[in-house]
């Protein structure tokens, strides 16, 4: 007589069972999702420019603007992106045309045309803008040498814009340089945006970089300041990433964001189908630590505002 061997039961131990690193990743997606879809957050109608800014290459900058951009627009926020880096890749990434003739900043700050005359809307969400770069932009370090003020000339046109458009939040995307147009983009920001990769030498150049900050602050824009950090590329099965995070964190604990944004196989994908993590797949580890993100900064964005009012 043949006896048929009954399955075992699913114990916490037990590879089947719901106790599995990969059951537990995504039972936390899945109640990060329900959090993030109870979070509302109010913009207080002053407008926050940021610019995102790191001299190292490679550590998720145009990444983390594009997709803060898009999730602060999936908030509620009117979000315009200042593509300030030759390449293009934040327009590329927001569906945005750039091609050689194009309009764009070039325009902008070479032939002093309209900030308005540029900026078009991401296919991603009608709350969502973009100033494009194009190639031009390359040449725009040179030519920017001979013009009239020229580390103001992004913040006099911008300004104008803002004036007549009510927009919540603008961020500004730079070259991983220090030349005039990075310059530009510290003189018409207040409030600087780092993102630190968790990896080693992350910390590398970033006494360069705040040295620059305070030299803008001292001679061009009193009121830039670094107000937010966010670590990215995050793989919490290292223990350097952990370390470097630590180290960050015990270096700037106001200015780091609780959220890190871990690495993603999505967040690489997104851009090379014109899309933000955010609208290619919004429910992926990536997406919803990218809209964690800017939950935080919205929310420190109402804090300030309540202080200054009191």
């Amino acid at each position: 007589m043949f006896h048929v061997k009954q399955p075992e039961k699913a114990s916490p131990n037990n590879d089947f069972g719901m106790d599995t690193p990969l059951a537990r990743e995504l039972a936390d997606l899945s109640s990060r999702r329900r959090a993030l879809e109870k979070v509302t957050v109010s913009f207080t109608g002053e407008t926050r420019v940021f610019t995102v800014s790191n001299q190292k290459g490679g550590v998720g900058k145009t990444t983390t603007a594009v997709n803060l951009a898009s999730a602060l627009a999936q908030l509620g926020a009117q979000v315009l992106v200042v593509d300030l880096d030759p390449q293009g890749n934040a327009s590329t990434a927001l569906g945005v045309a750039h091609s050689a003739d194009t309009p764009s900043v070039y325009d902008v700050l070479i032939d002093d045309s309209p900030f308005a005359s540029i900026v078009q809307q991401s296919p991603e969400s009608p709350n969502l803008f973009c100033a494009p770069s194009t190639i031009h932009l390359a040449g725009a370090e040179i030519e920017l040498v001979s013009q009239v003020a020229r580390e103001f000339r992004l913040r006099r046109a911008l300004e104008s814009y803002l004036a007549e458009r009510p927009i919540d939040v603008v961020i500004i995307d730079c070259p991983p340089s220090l030349g005039l147009l990075t310059i530009n983009a510290f003189t018409a920001a207040s409030e600087v945006l780092i993102p630190i990769q968790c990896e080693y030498y992350a910390l590398e150049g970033l006494s360069q970089l705040l040295g620059s900050i305070q030299m803008i602050q001292k001679h061009l824009n009193p009121e830039l300041h670094l107000s937010t950090i966010l670590l990215t590329m995050y793989d919490g099965r290292t223990r350097l990433a952990q370390q470097v995070a630590d180290e960050v964190r015990n270096h700037f604990p106001q200015q780091v964001l609780n959220t890190v944004i871990p690495r993603s196989v999505r967040v690489s994908e997104a851009p090379s189908f014109g899309q933000t993590v955010i609208a290619y797949d919004g429910t992926s580890a990536g997406a919803i630590a990218y809209r964690e993100a800017a939950v935080e900064i919205a929310q420190r964005g109402q804090a300030t505002a309540q202080d200054k009012e009191k």
